[in-house]
Formats: C-alpha cells, sequence, structure tokens
C-alpha cells in the first residue's frame, strides 16, 4: 500500500520541505520587522512611556512571533516526514490579536493621548 493509498497521508516531497523554510524566514522577517519597529518606537519616544511600552510590546511580539515560527517549522517538518498533514495551531491568531490589539493601543495613544 503507498502513501496515495492511505487516506489523510501525502508522499514526502522535497518541495514541502522548502516550502516548510521559506515559510519559517517568512515568519522571522515578520519577527524582526516588528523588534525593529519596537526599537525605533522605543528610541523615539524619549518622554512619552505609553509609547516606550508598546514599543517594548512589539519587541516582545517580535520575540515571540520567531518563537512561535520556529516551532511551527518543527511541527510541520517533522508531519511532513511522517507522510500527514501538519495540525494548524493557534500562532497565526495570537499574533494577528497581538498586532491588532498594539495597533489599537497605538492609534488610541496619537488620537487621544
Amino acid at each position: 500500500m503507498t502513501a496515495e493509498d492511505k487516506p489523510g497521508r501525502l508522499d514526502i516531497d522535497v518541495r514541502f520541505l522548502l516550502a516548510n523554510e521559506r515559510t519559517l524566514l517568512a515568519w522571522l522577517r515578520t519577527a524582526l520587522t516588528l523588534m525593529a519597529g519596537g526599537v525605533a518606537l522605543a528610541q523615539l519616544a524619549h518622554d512619552r512611556p505609553l509609547l516606550q511600552g508598546i514599543g517594548v510590546g512589539l519587541l516582545v511580539l517580535g520575540s515571540v512571533g520567531g518563537l512561535i515560527g520556529f516551532v511551527r517549522f518543527r511541527a510541520t517538518g517533522r508531519a511532513i516526514r511522517a507522510g500527514r498533514l501538519p495540525a494548524a495551531g493557534h500562532g497565526p491568531a495570537l499574533m494577528t490579536a497581538g498586532v491588532v490589539a498594539l495597533a489599537a493601543v497605538l492609534i488610541a495613544v496619537y488620537m487621544f493621548g
């Protein structure tokens, strides 16, 4: 019985592994961008502690994003090598919620603060 005969199983293909690496790199680019924005905001907001706090929040969110990307990369690699689909996970939803929340706070600070 081949992998095609078993429902829910995938053939191991190097393209899947390379796509997984590209996805990790996208997570890392996003993490670095969030951290760079956090450093810039924290440095430029000398006399505004709330903005400095948002900058630190961006640094933390970027760090968590890099970690989520790596954990997903490892889990997806294991799933690909086992010939099954990877679990969806909650990482993208958590990152989206974090970015939206920090953006809402940043908008509120600039509009009302």
